[in-house]
């Protein structure tokens, strides 16, 4: 047999393990026929093909470029060379490829549906879009092409389009684990969990090593809260896939859920190395340099500085890659508020770069920006992820919505959050006018931009990443934070800061980027939701009933090492009594902070569970009814609580507080002055620990402190004040429809 027809016997031999997909049997019969016939195109490109489909995208580039050596018009070697690039991240190279197919061929399908990937990946989702149609305009049944296609409208936030897409794929192929996993996808950015959790165990019922599902699925749980089922999500994908950019990403994600910090600053650290445009992990390796709670041995200025590092590495970086969109600012610099240091000159530059990244994205959007007409009311929009009983909720939203005098001010809001419950119906009765649902960020700008505000209210920002990336736009012409999260913004975007005439320090205007506005008294008028005390079964929680109880509520990133003393001191001071701590989910933060002030009682010589108590987290009713049985509220040092204070207030119980250096360190010694009980508010620690020491110990000063509180605490509630002062501010001072954009985008 001469070489040739050996060649071809070989060639058949291939194609047949090629066939029954035996790729590794059947490259190496390829290449022995290849070593008798070089010039054989169709040896050539079936072993180029089996390179491929093994993702050995340079090895097959490398013969594709072979073929078309001798064959430049050969449109399907074209393709695959596109798909070579693809693989090789070489994007514009790909795109031009698939454009040489085309041209070669018109309608090519393939090619159609590679060139729309391509455009993906080059952040072209609309020409992505059309490029599909047009594939699917030739072959409607096109599985690629509906896959490919609902990538693009999930890009373009056009969820039920997206949807419609995949199930389409299932009527064809029920069992395509690709539109599963795709689906699973979009669900995740509509916030159905539990859906997109279906979708994805659907897929890996039918492929068990889908990737994509895999990672889809470690989102899912995270955001159910089962941060350790995620965890194990993400290593199956990664044992399947050890340099996916993505699922080191997700396992950085669910490590910083997981509170294991330098964990997850490598998991990031390996998924910029994989793909160094990689946005997203560049912004979130930046925030995690923030942990949630701190070791005891775990220096807080450190991390400032890290933080401040990576930042301007951070900023550095998006300068030379303009072109990412907001999808990128993953997670916002939240715990840098429970640090007691002026933030100011930080968040100034968090603000820049999240407002010039919006920025760049609006102009790209082209978004629509009419100047708002003349109306006979003024229009003020609350953005906000809180519309429901909730601590941003009760402390200033509640207050705002029904009572703005609706006779001048027309109060919409947008609830940009999904959960739902008796107060989001409130929220929607009083509103003129009143937005939710699971609807991406392009939507909301062009929701919010249609209503054409006056003025927009973000009473929380730094507390939800969507409410964050609106307000670093500008869409309307005058922009307000307040005090939901009690820190300076830093944003460019937000132009006033409402604040609380209680709350803040002299010269507080010099923590601030907005210009400072200082409502009367508390800032807000407050209404708690009615509540009946449940009596505690102390017994039943481990709490000892004849020692004097403490009430710790905080959550546990609100306790600084550096205040862990005063608990072993105030145990000193007073001998038997029990600090009542709960357990916050999730429960690891809790455990950390627990072993932290477990050592903290050791190293006074004190032995920690004589005087500490954890319980669980209580319901309302039951939480009030402790309060009443309790001897003392130990407000938080540095970051105080406001609504935990008001709820003290209301049953009753004498709070400590130390006076903090900022607004958010002065809640509660607020609350106390406008009380008349400026001898709780201590002004250091030692002074912190005797004020405790002496409610507790002398029992006739604790019952006049009750009585006064009991006197005095009907001055705190449902105060009109504010909110007649925050209308005169919105009316004399913001400008009543001044235009905010003009038509067209200046030059």
């Amino acid at each position: 047999m001469d070489s040739l027809a050996r060649a071809k016997e070989l060639f058949l031999a291939a194609l047949a393990h090629q066939e029954r997909g035996e790729l590794a049997a059947a490259e190496q019969t390829y290449r022995k026929a290849l070593e008798l016939a070089p010039t054989r195109p169709s040896i050539t490109n079936n072993l180029a093909v089996i390179l491929l489909r093994s993702q050995r995208f340079s090895e097959a580039q490398s013969l594709f470029k072979g073929l078309l050596s001798t064959s430049p018009g050969d449109a399907t070697a074209i393709l695959n060379l596109g798909n070579c690039q693809l693989g090789l991240k070489a994007t514009a190279e790909a795109l031009a490829s698939f454009e040489m197919a085309l041209a070669i061929k018109p309608g090519y399908v393939e090619a159609l549906v590679g060139r729309a990937t391509a455009l993906m990946d080059l952040g072209r989702p609309e020409e992505a879009l059309a490029s599909c149609n047009i594939a699917l305009a030739g072959k409607p049944d096109c599985i690629e092409a509906l896959l490919s296609r609902g990538v693009c409208l999930r890009r373009l936030e056009r969820a039920d389009e997206a949807l419609s897409s995949y199930d389409k794929v299932l009527t064809l192929d029920p069992r395509c684990a690709d539109a599963l996993a795709g689906r699973g996808n979009v669900l995740l950015d509509l916030n159905r969990f539990e859906e997109a959790l279906a979708s994805c165990e659907a897929a890996l019922a039918i492929q068990p090593d889908h990737v994509e599902a895999l990672i889809n699925r470690s989102s899912a749980l995270l955001s159910l809260r089962r941060p350790e089922e995620a965890l194990a999500s993400c290593e199956r994908a990664l044992a399947i896939k050890p340099d996916l950019a993505e699922g080191h990403y997700n396992l950085g994600t669910t490590l910083v859920r997981l509170d294991r910090q330098q964990e997850a600053l490598r998991a990031f650290a390996r998924a910029i190395a994989q793909r160094p445009d990689f946005a997203a992990a560049r912004w979130v390796f930046t925030m995690a340099q923030l942990p949630a709670v701190y070791e005891a041995e775990t220096d807080p200025e450190r991390c400032r500085t890290a933080f401040s590092l990576e930042l301007a590495n951070l900023s550095h970086w998006f300068g030379s890659n303009p072109d990412h969109d907001p999808d990128a600012m993953a997670l916002q610099p939240f715990y840098l508020a429970y640090q007691e240091h002026d933030n100011r000159d930080l968040l100034a530059r968090y603000g820049k770069l999240s407002a010039e990244i919006m920025r760049r994205w609006s102009e790209r959007q082209r978004l629509p920006r009419d100047p708002p007409p003349k109306r006979s009311h003024f229009r003020v929009g609350i953005v906000s992820a809180h519309i429901f009983e909730h601590s941003v909720w009760t402390a200033l939203i509640k207050g705002w919505v029904p009572h703005l005098d609706r006779g001048r001010f027309d109060v919409e809001v947008f609830h940009v959050g999904q959960t739902q419950d008796q107060e989001t119906l409130f929220a929607r009765s009083h509103a003129s006018h009143f937005q939710q649902g699971p609807k991406g960020l392009r939507e909301w700008v062009h929701i919010i931009l249609e209503r054409q505000p006056d003025v927009l209210i973000y009473p929380e920002l730094g507390m939800d990443g969507l409410s964050g990336k609106l307000a670093s736009s500008r869409l309307a012409p005058v922009q307000v934070a307040s005090w939901g999260h009690p820190e300076t913004s830093g944003l460019p975007t937000i132009d006033y800061y409402l604040s609380a005439k209680a709350f803040e320090p002299p010269g507080a205007q010099q923590y601030y980027t907005e210009r400072l506005v200082t409502l009367p008294g508390s800032g807000c008028c407050y209404k708690e939701s009615s509540v009946t005390a449940v009596e505690p079964d102390l017994a039943r929680l481990g709490i000892d009933s004849e020692s004097p109880i403490l009430i710790c509520p905080g959550t546990p990133y609100k306790y600084a090492p550096q205040y862990d003393r005063v608990f072993p001191a105030i145990a000193r001071r007073i001998g038997r009594c029990q600090f009542v701590f709960f357990m916050h989910q999730p429960a690891h933060l809790s455990e950390k902070l627990h072993r932290r002030l477990k050592a903290a009682f050791e190293r006074d010589g004190l032995v920690f569970e004589r005087y500490v108590v954890v319980i669980p987290w209580q319901p309302r009713a039951a939480f009030h009814g402790l309060m009443r049985r309790a001897g003392l509220y130990l407000d938080t040092i540095g970051f105080s609580g406001f609504n935990t204070a008001m709820q003290a207030v209301g049953s009753g119980l004498p709070i400590v507080t130390r006076e903090g250096r900022f607004m958010r360190g002065r809640l509660a010694s607020g609350l106390l002055k406008q009380m008349g009980l400026s001898e709780l508010v201590a002004q250091s620690e030692e002074e912190y620990v005797a004020t405790a020491a002496r409610l507790v110990r002398e029992v006739e000063y604790g019952r006049l402190i009750r009585a006064r509180i009991e006197g005095a605490r009907a001055s705190l509630r449902e105060d009109i004040a504010p909110i007649r002062t925050l209308e005169d501010f919105l009316l004399n001072q913001v400008p009543h429809s001044a235009p905010a954009f003009s038509s067209r985008p200046s030059a």
